[in-house]
């Protein structure tokens, strides 16, 4: 999670185990540059995070 100003993208673990993000919304930019087994459904939306947060979870994750 960032400490950091409004608008930076985040990552948590919900209570439930789930995992939610919020980050820029990019469906409209790649939504036509996804692979053909891809697909956005109407009530999802194509979050981009910054590739550095995703890997400073990882000490918090645990091992598959």
């Amino acid at each position: 999670m960032t400490d950091e100003a409004n608008g930076c993208p985040d990552i948590w673990e919900l209570s439930n185990g789930d995992i939610a993000v919020i980050g820029r919304d990019l469906s409209a930019t790649y939504r036509h540059n996804l692979p053909d087994d891809v697909t956005i459904a109407p009530d999802e939306r194509l979050v981009v995070i910054p590739r550095a947060m995703l890997l400073s979870t990882k000490p918090d994750l645990p091992d598959a």
